[in-house]
């Protein structure tokens, strides 16, 4: 095997969907040494030209979204005279999606970007997002999907903007100690979450704040956000406010963005089945689905 592989990446859009599925197939094997090498945009026969000389200078599988007959035709002749495999990874999926729908993909590049409602509900999100990050415009709460809380540093900002990728409205309010949390908070129209995460990591990240922005490092510059017993009190305060409101808590310890929005989802998804089920209690017949 050799110690490092070149990997191209082909696509006539962004180049997110290859981008995900080869972190996730890597990420599977430990001593894989991987060369990215990502062309994206390629829909003409001009920008592909460039493409097919980057993978002859450096020769390496390919992996391709394009849907385009003839680019697609002359990409994986190409690779074939140089003994290299590509795979068109939309394949397996369009082709069980044509016979579903009986009907021939319409192999247009690009098609799932377009200004729809979709899209314009992502951008919303992430202007909502914006201006309600770490607690501002408390009056706007009532319009969220979802309100993260936790102390500081515990990932609340980075989970509200990929969750708004996804054109969800989400709030995010810090918990501080000895300050009460807000009255938006007190009947909730959405899921309130807490995000917690073990003390020491959590003190290594605000370390490694603190350093960014050029503040003191140790206990004594930068006193209770960093001291190991401040911080594990703080925490245990905040876990015991969110049990106390009867809000679900995530750890985010070993937990990366994607997985702790998952988990959200769902939760968020149980707490929208609990309120239709109460309303169908309360009006004593089935209610229709949110």
């Amino acid at each position: 095997m050799p110690s490092r592989m070149n990997l191209h990446l082909v696509s006539d859009a962004t180049g997110e969907t290859l981008n995900s599925i080869a972190r996730a197939t890597v990420s599977q094997f430990e001593h894989a040494s991987i060369l990215y090498h990502r062309w994206s945009l390629i829909r003409t026969r001009f920008q592909l030209h460039r493409v097919l000389e980057g993978i002859e200078a450096e020769p390496g599988p390919v992996l391709s979204t394009l849907v385009e007959t003839g680019l697609r035709a002359e990409l994986e002749t190409f690779c074939e005279r140089l003994g290299l495999p590509v795979v068109n990874v939309l394949d397996p999926v369009m082709s069980m999606f044509q016979e579903q729908f009986g009907e021939k993909a319409a192999a247009r590049p690009g098609r799932q970007y377009v200004l729809d409602a979709d899209y314009f509900r992502r951008i919303d999100a992430m202007h909502y997002v914006l201006a309600h990050d770490d607690g501002q415009a408390q009056a706007g709460i009532a319009a969220a999907d979802v309100v993260l809380v936790g102390v500081s540093r515990s990932s609340k900002t980075p989970t509200s903007f990929y969750l708004a990728n996804r054109g969800i409205k989400a709030a995010n309010i810090p918990l501080v100690p000895g300050l009460p949390a807000p009255p938006g908070l007190d009947n909730p129209r959405c899921p309130v979450i807490g995000l917690t995460i073990e003390a020491q990591a959590l003190i290594e990240i605000r370390r490694h704040r603190l350093r960014m922005i050029g503040t003191g490092t140790t206990h004594q510059d930068s006193g209770e956000y960093v001291d190991l017993d401040a911080v594990k009190a703080e925490l245990l305060w905040a876990r015991r406010l969110c049990v106390k409101r009867g809000w679900p808590v995530i750890d985010v310890t070993r937990r990366s963005i994607e997985e702790t929005a998952a988990t959200m989802l769902q939760l968020m998804e149980a707490w929208h089945e609990r309120r239709r089920k109460a309303a169908e209690a309360a009006a004593g017949s089935p209610a229709p689905p949110p």
